[in-house]
This record gives structure tokens, C-alpha cells and sequence, in this order.
């Protein structure tokens, strides 16, 4: 099952990096309508970060070698999502970030996306 997550990580990543390298602005109009709706808004991009890492806690409990770098990433989804629905108030300011002008800061997400998307390509190939 570990296998199956992290193949599952690497397409999601490759998609989402892809899609925030060449479709940045689309993405902070995306982010900008998530806060026009408030804390609505906070818990759905919660439900987004809460389905990527339970997915990857439940059924990737890696803790050495090269594959924890994907249960930290799972770990660190899931305790945005927990912010995000306890305090939405914090996620929010992190919302409020974001503007056209910044539109660079998804390329650069993207960018690490996609470097953690080829980590895990190459943990699954060598494995």
C-alpha cells in the first residue's frame, strides 16, 4: 500500500507543480475566491490539505530512509487541515497573502512540487 501512496503523491504532484508553474495567475484567482467566501472558503481548502494527508497518513507510515519525507508532507497537510477547521482565523491571514502581484510565489510552489514529485518517481522506481 506505502508504494501505491507514493505513486499516488508523485501524479498529484506532478499535476498540481504543472499546473502552478504554467497556470499561476489561475491559481490566485482561485485562492482569492476561496476568501471572498470566508471562512467557508478556509474549511474547503482545508478539505483539500485534510484529503491529500489522510490519505498519505493512513496508509503511508514511513519513518526512515528517503519515503518519510512523504509521511511529513502528509503529517504537515493534515495539521493545516486541522488549523484550518479549528482556527480558521490563521488561515485566513495566509489567504489574505495572496494577490496578483504575488503570483510568482505559485511558480515557486509549483517548482517544489514538482522536485518532490520526482523524489518520489525515483523512490518508486528504485524500491
Amino acid at each position: 500500500m506505502e508504494r501505491a501512496v507514493e505513486i499516488y503523491a508523485a501524479v498529484l504532484l506532478l499535476v498540481i507543480g504543472l499546473s502552478h508553474v504554467f497556470q499561476s495567475r489561475a491559481w490566485v484567482e482561485f485562492f482569492i475566491w476561496l476568501r471572498e467566501n470566508g471562512y467557508v472558503g478556509v474549511f474547503a481548502n482545508g478539505f483539500l490539505s485534510l484529503t491529500f494527508g489522510a490519505v498519505v497518513v493512513a496508509f503511508h507510515n514511513v519513518w526512515t530512509g528517503l519515503p518519510v519525507i512523504l509521511t511529513l508532507v502528509g503529517w504537515a497537510q493534515v495539521i493545516k487541515a486541522l488549523v484550518a477547521f479549528v482556527m480558521p482565523t490563521w488561515s485566513m491571514r495566509s489567504l489574505e497573502r495572496v494577490s496578483v502581484d504575488r503570483a510568482h510565489e505559485f511558480v515557486v510552489a509549483g517548482a517544489l512540487f514538482l522536485v518532490l514529485s520526482g523524489l518520489l518517481g525515483y523512490i518508486v522506481l528504485t524500491t
